[in-house]
């Protein structure tokens, strides 16, 4: 399979080549966004409030249902913090029963009448990874280019005080990762060979009461996931990452300007080595690579703040005084906080559903266990990572309005310059970790994908394969062509996935609670047993 899919990669190239030269990518872009436009519109209206105002309206149920989980779940986001680093540490392992943590649940505790009769079904096999893994599986989706030039976009409307909304708006969602990462467990599929398929598909299909609602929602869910696996999660990271590849080697002089194709075929041909393995080989590549980027990436965000560290008190300064008070901000306070909100509900999707298709192939009985662990996900996406982009960027003195008109390549091109400043040699770091970003999120998003993909159209390896073989080609075709309209309308189509998922999450809160409490009666009266002994 891997050969066949080099040799059909390597047939794009002449297409590819004639393409660029005839400039049909350009022509594509103006059919495709002339007849998708009015969708692209919809998803990212902006509610108008002021004359300097205007606020996104997926930004509403994505905020206000964060704020509504952490309420109901009584702030399960800072009172379950340390429990959730202590199952990642593995301390409560024993309480799934054996060291290879099967799921294996008698099915007499699963007789009353709200229990789903898939759910039963399916105890008694294995998940595919481990909670870590799962964790840096879904991380490696959301951790990247946001972090690093979103950040910076952010900043530079909104001020430094965008920073400390932004990391309101990142405790706010590990509320939502929370309760849907938990019902991805809870209602997941199990193959007889183990393979595991999960995500709101199957949670809006078992769990909602109404079947024809579920049904639409997952249906439509499935269609957005595959869509925004294309693009957002595929076509726009190899695009960005090879831009800025190729401002590190010479800009337009560079070897690689105008050769795309190449630097596509290559990360097409490292994403299909991993995704033809399925998440097992995608949970082992994302469990070396986040752990390495996000480290290497927040030391040398450390080592900048402390290279200045006469400018951190004042760094705090303009975050907290920009958050309430600013100055020639356009909307003011509501501003600053809308900028702030939007990056972090950007930069780490909870509530869009994604991150739940990950979690759910983790090796557990206890639904709400990989609930616990996924809450951690925002808190490293954007209360520590964004923030530390953040820090760098206004005390090296880069949050400017001048620069607020910047794209996401030249976002990326200011914070790599705002590291130059302390460290010479960083961008060439940066720029190894952005290609690095690009294709976690990219071996990731092509899981997602591939769900929704299967949930479509069957569980076949035809299916399969087909799948994997467009995601590919569309590696290729994303670093080679210029397709905005496209990529636009993936992004569209993620945050689009928020109109089903979030519908699911209210619904299915009480069910979501019901877990947590067993959950946390299990770990109480294994701390009784152990204390005992």
């Amino acid at each position: 399979m891997k050969k066949k899919l080099l040799a059909f990669l390597f047939s794009t190239i002449p297409f590819l080549t004639f393409a660029q030269e005839k400039g049909l990518d350009q022509k594509i872009d103006e059919a495709f966004g002339s007849a998708t436009g009015w969708f692209v519109d919809f998803i990212f209206y902006q509610i108008p409030f002021t004359d300097t105002i205007s606020i996104y309206w997926v930004l509403f149920p994505l905020i206000l249902g964060a704020l509504y989980f952490t309420v109901y779940f009584n702030f399960i986001n800072f009172k379950g913090f340390f429990t959730s680093i202590n199952i990642v540490r593995g301390k409560y392992d024993d309480l799934e029963g054996r060291e290879d943590h099967k799921v294996e649940i008698q099915k007499s505790k699963f007789t009353d009448e709200d229990d789903n009769p898939d759910t039963i079904r399916v105890e008694g096999h294995e998940g595919e990874v481990s909670h870590f893994q799962a964790l840096t599986a879904a991380l490696s989706a959301t951790v990247g280019l946001g972090n690093i030039a979103g950040v910076a976009i952010a900043v530079s409307v909104g001020g430094a005080g965008a920073t400390f909304w932004m990391i309101v708006a990142g405790f706010l969602g590990m509320a939502s990762k929370f309760v849907e990462c938990t019902l991805g467990v809870k209602y997941r599929d199990i193959e007889a060979d183990g393979t595991v398929y999960g995500g709101p598909m199957y949670y809006l299909t078992k769990g909602l009461k109404n079947k024809t609602l579920g049904k639409v929602l997952a249906v439509l869910f499935a269609i957005f996931v595959v869509g925004g696996s294309f693009g957002g999660g595929n076509m726009f990271q190899v695009n960005q990452a090879f831009q800025l590849v190729q401002n590190i080697t010479g800009g337009s002089a560079s070897f690689l300007a105008g050769k795309g194709w190449l630097f596509g075929l290559v990360m097409a041909f490292l994403v299909g080595i991993v995704i033809i393995g399925g998440i097992k080989k995608i949970a082992k590549v994302t469990d070396k690579i986040v752990p390495f980027m996000v480290a290497i990436y927040v030391a040398a965000s450390l080592y900048v703040i402390f290279f200045n560290y006469n400018m951190i008190g004042d760094a705090f300064v303009q975050i907290f005084n920009g958050a309430f008070s600013p100055e020639g901000i356009a909307g003011g306070a509501i501003g600053v906080m809308i900028q702030g909100f939007r990056r972090a509900a950007f930069s780490n999707e909870a509530g869009i559903g994604s991150a739940s298709i990950a979690h759910s192939a983790v090796k557990t009985k206890y639904a709400a266990s990989e609930g616990m662990v996924a809450l951690l996900e925002p808190f490293i996406d954007t209360v520590v990572v964004c923030t530390m982009t953040a820090l760098v960027l206004i005390i090296t003195g880069n949050v400017t309005a001048e620069n607020a008109s910047l794209n996401d390549a030249q976002a990326i091109l200011l914070t790599s310059g705002a590291f130059e400043s302390a460290i010479s040699w960083f961008p060439y770091v940066l720029t190894i970790a952005v290609v690095l970003f690009a294709f976690s999120s990219m071996i990731s998003w092509s899981y997602y994908g591939f769900q929704g993909w299967s949930y479509l159209f069957g569980r076949s390896k035809k299916m399969e394969y087909a799948y994997k073989v467009i995601f590919c080609v569309f590696v290729v075709i994303g670093a080679a062509a210029s397709l905005g309209s496209v990529i636009g309308f993936s992004d569209a189509m993620v945050f689009a996935m928020m109109v089903p998922n979030m519908i699911g999450l209210i619904l299915l809160a009480p069910k979501v609670k019901q877990e947590l409490k067993r959950y946390m009666n299990a770990i109480k009266t294994g701390a009784e047993e152990t204390s005992n002994a």
